[in-house]
């Protein structure tokens, strides 16, 4: 059975586990977070089944909660129930699931494309409007030119000029 390393992705199988099990994370919104968690920043909650393939991702980019704790919270059960690419995880699924947990930096107005890696950064696309992003590091993106496409296609922006766009990046802590 799966045991996550860090006491974020613990957090965050714990999110899952239980709102797959019960649908109800209450009791886990009024516990007293640990400290660790007592800072407020952005996250995404990602699920892989075991094999490697993405099983769902849902994440922020600015903070919407007081704490990381809530923040986890949150994109843990949107990550298990309403990523559309996905049906909800099944409870008999939860054995065959690893997570992991990004924390985010604030996002910075791109000024050098030479400096970005895509093993580093991640990258925020936007028209204004609509937005695409892609976490660093992902498996199969090595180059920055792919991360700008796959972020641009999410975003529906495939059809704009770079020029016509804006380009935002950040790091991530990845906990296991």
């Amino acid at each position: 059975m799966y045991k996550p390393k860090t006491i974020f992705a613990q957090h965050a199988f714990n999110v899952v586990s239980t709102y797959v099990k019960t649908k109800d994370i209450s009791a886990l919104k009024k516990q007293e977070p640990p400290k660790e968690f007592q800072i407020k920043r952005a996250c995404f909650v990602t699920l892989h089944n075991l094999d490697g393939s993405l099983r769902g991702c849902i994440g922020t980019l600015e903070p919407q909660f007081k704490n990381l704790w809530l923040e986890i919270i949150s994109n843990g059960v949107a990550a298990c129930s309403r990523d559309s690419r996905f049906p909800p995880v099944l409870p008999d699924e939860l054995e065959n699931i690893e997570i992991s947990v990004d924390v985010l930096s604030e996002p910075e107005k791109v000024k050098d494309f030479d400096i970005l890696n895509p093993k580093k950064y991640g990258i925020i696309v936007t028209d204004g409007l609509r937005r695409g992003v892609l976490l660093p590091d992902i498996d199969g993106i090595d180059t920055l030119e792919q991360q700008i496409d796959i972020a641009k296609r999410k975003a529906g922006l495939s059809f704009k000029n770079n020029d016509e766009l804006e380009f935002y990046s950040f790091t991530a802590t990845r906990y296991h």
